[in-house]
């Protein structure tokens, strides 16, 4: 077998929590021991799926897809700042091969990403250039959605592709599982001013924040955010975590049954589980590239609800 997959949970908050979860022993033994699973397959190629929080991405110009030929990793909370190392010729040859096969990706030469790819890369890794890394960006953060059919065709587009190359493949999914951090990413319209035009902009826009200015924004936010939690001014149900939501996701991605996904309402699964829940898109998409590949279906190494870092956090991974 020439692929493994792996896909795990981030969050500003693993970085910033104000009270440990009663759960952080665990999900802290298995990015370990999932790591070391990452480790012993010994990867020669990475390709990861992520998303972006208005820190690479704006809505100026936001593609469905995007694989980066060339990108370096923002320092925003919960983040590693620094470059990738991008094979750029296998990230041009993953855009035409994805296009052949009816999925048409943007290409970025100079691609931003943020702790949404950084986090789970350094996690799993070990650092950001430990391994040659092409990531594939997936918009979760805005309407209108990608259709979770379209992201699990380009995975299996993916899985397609790897068989033409003679290297050991990591498919790499970051994010979900429920949570819905809208308290610092806002929906369009509903931000401050200065937060839309950044949103909009990047920065470009007169009435923009400067991107040190988002980026104390974020910050502050955050260590706000963890002392809310703490004091229980922000709960479970305020974040929209919900475990009924993810083991009904769990357990139709362990099936191996994923055109079932095709099917979901994401509008639906929002209300449910909250906008990060639209992050499961790099599962999905990551899961078909293995299954297309020829992987066996995941497994499930850990699940918890942990408010205490906003998020519920999972990790999955097949070989």
């Amino acid at each position: 077998m020439n692929t493994a997959m792996v896909c795990a949970s981030h969050s500003p908050l693993l970085h910033c929590y104000s009270k440990e979860p009663d759960s952080w022993g665990a999900l802290q033994q298995a990015f370990k021991d999932t790591a070391a699973v990452i480790e012993k397959f010994d990867p020669e190629l990475v390709i990861a799926f992520g998303s972006d929080h208005f820190n690479g991405f704006f809505l100026k110009m936001m593609p469905a897809f995007c694989v980066g030929a060339k990108a370096e990793a923002a320092g925003d909370i919960g983040g590693y700042p620094g470059p990738l190392i991008v094979p750029q010729d296998i990230a041009f040859s993953v855009v035409e091969f994805l296009r052949i096969n009816d999925i048409d990706p943007a290409i970025s030469y100079q691609m931003t990403i943020d702790h949404a790819f950084s986090q789970t890369i350094v996690d799993m890794l070990g650092g950001l250039e430990k391994r040659p890394v092409i990531p594939v960006f997936i918009n979760c953060i805005t309407t209108p959605f990608v259709p979770f059919k379209r992201s699990r065709l380009m995975g299996e587009a993916i899985g397609r592709f790897t068989q033409t190359l003679n290297k050991r493949v990591l498919l790499l999914g970051s994010g979900g599982m429920s949570h819905h951090p809208t308290r610092y990413y806002p929906a369009y319209g509903e931000g401050e001013e200065e937060v839309q035009a950044w949103q909009m902009s990047g920065g470009d826009a007169p009435t923009s924040l400067t991107p040190a200015e988002w980026l104390e924004r974020l910050e502050v936010m955050h260590h706000e955010g963890a002392d809310m939690i703490a004091r229980g001014e922000r709960t479970a149900k305020d974040m929209r975590l919900n475990a009924d939501s993810d083991q009904l996701f769990l357990d139709t991605l362990v099936s191996g049954d994923i055109e079932a996904f095709d099917t979901w309402d994401q509008y639906k699964l929002i209300e449910k589980a909250g906008i990060g829940s639209m992050e499961l898109h790099a599962w999905i998409a990551a899961a078909a590239a293995h299954k297309s590949a020829g992987g066996s279906n995941p497994v499930v190494d850990i699940y918890t609800i942990a408010p205490e870092i906003g998020i519920a956090a999972g990790i999955v991974h097949a070989l």
